[in-house]
């Protein structure tokens, strides 16, 4: 089947990360266990809007939570012996890491300590947590990775209610990364990375998840990373190793390709700006963050519950 080709829409440099920030050692934990072609010296990711406009992010391969103020300069929140993966933040405030070695954590933002939160699914640890998603109820859903793929799918989507209930929803999944919910919240979509393709996963009303099957296949480059969702529904995906993000209709036919003026590495998405129309690009390769205009705003991110 063939789409009509989309409408292109170019990208700008926000923020660049500075040199002594960009700054892992050549022979990096991190860095030495992921696949040559990865980058080496920092990797950001994780980019999310406080509730007063602020700008968050990652550096996994340095350890390091930033904050990057309104005219682009980065600052370090925190860096500690973990590698921080994904990042949100909650509808209350609370800033939640996905943290490959250590599992699921919460940053204090005024201290810059950061704790464990859910480090194991019963007794048994995790394979190395990727990214995560709030429902507008509370409930988080999170990836996790480590190093599966076609050659070892068994990376696991997870559930974890509000009461403390950890569920696995999914543990045959070659590598699963971003995710996010559609707007009715009756399912996830699913990065797949090493699949090449982004899984429609519907929830049960009785719990658990059925029918799970390919939404988009996508060709090329490294795979889907990030996910994020504007308000009518469209599907946002940084493709990684393509060096763009895609924005697919509802219905998974292609609307924008997002091209990228730093790298081919385009890992995670975050909409902000004062009309939520911006989108936010973290660029792992350049070191950078990028922006551009979509007519559409983002799915806000705390429409449907209290801030309290």
């Amino acid at each position: 089947m063939f789409f009509a080709p989309p409408s292109v829409i170019d990208t700008t440099v926000f923020a660049r990360l500075p040199d002594a920030l960009n700054d892992a050692a050549a022979d990096n934990e991190w860095v030495m266990g992921q696949p040559i072609g990865m980058p080496a010296r920092s990797m950001l990711e994780g980019p999310s809007f406080d509730r007063d406009g602020t700008l968050w992010c990652v550096d996994i391969v340095n350890g390091r939570i930033l904050r990057v103020a309104a005219d682009g300069v980065f600052s370090v929140v925190a860096q500690y012996d973990g590698w921080p993966n994904g990042l949100k933040i909650h509808r209350d405030g609370r800033i939640f890491i996905a943290d490959y070695k250590h599992g699921i954590m919460l940053l204090d933002p005024v201290n810059g300590r950061v704790t464990p939160f859910c480090v194991r699914a019963g007794l048994e640890r995790f394979k190395g947590v990727n990214d995560l998603f709030f429902a507008a109820n509370g409930d988080l859903y999170f990836t996790d990775q480590g190093m599966t793929g076609l050659h070892d799918p068994t990376g696991r989507l997870f559930h974890l209610r509000a009461d403390g209930r950890v569920t696995c929803l999914l543990d045959n999944v070659p590598s699963p990364n971003g995710l996010v919910m559609n707007l009715e919240e009756s399912a996830l979509y699913l990065a797949v990375t090493r699949a090449n393709a982004v899984w429609r996963v519907p929830l049960l009303r009785g719990g658990g998840v059925g029918k799970v099957g390919t939404f988009i296949q996508l060709s090329g480059g490294g795979g889907p990373d990030g996910l994020a969702l504007d308000a009518e529904g469209r599907l946002l995906i940084a493709h990684f190793g393509i060096g763009c993000v895609w924005v697919m209709s509802a219905s998974g036919e292609p609307v924008y390709r997002v091209n990228s003026c730093g790298s081919g590495h385009t890992t995670n998405l975050a909409f902000g700006g004062a009309d939520g129309r911006t989108l936010h690009i973290t660029d792992s390769g350049a070191g950078a963050i990028l922006t551009a205009r979509l007519d559409v705003p983002g799915k806000p991110m705390f429409s449907h519950a209290s801030r309290d």
